[in-house]
C-alpha cells in the first residue's frame, strides 16, 4: 500500500480546499411586503405564499 513520503504542508492542504466553502443562498423579495425570503417558501413576515395566506400573523406587528 502506498504511503506518502512527506507530510502535506498546511499551504498545499489549504490550496486544495479553497473551493470547499459555503455560499450564500439565493434570496428573492416577497411580492406582498418586500421582505427578503428564500425562493419557494412562505414569507415569515406577512405569512403569504403565491398570493395565498398560509401562516396567520398578528396585525399588531
Amino acid at each position: 500500500m502506498a504511503v506518502p513520503f512527506r507530510r502535506t504542508s498546511k499551504t498545499k492542504k489549504r490550496m486544495r480546499r479553497t473551493h470547499l466553502k459555503k455560499e450564500v443562498g439565493a434570496l428573492t423579495s416577497c411580492p406582498k411586503c418586500g421582505e427578503k425570503i428564500r425562493p419557494h417558501r412562505a414569507c415569515t413576515k406577512c405569512g403569504y405564499y403565491k398570493d395565498t395566506q398560509v401562516i396567520k400573523k398578528n396585525e399588531e406587528e
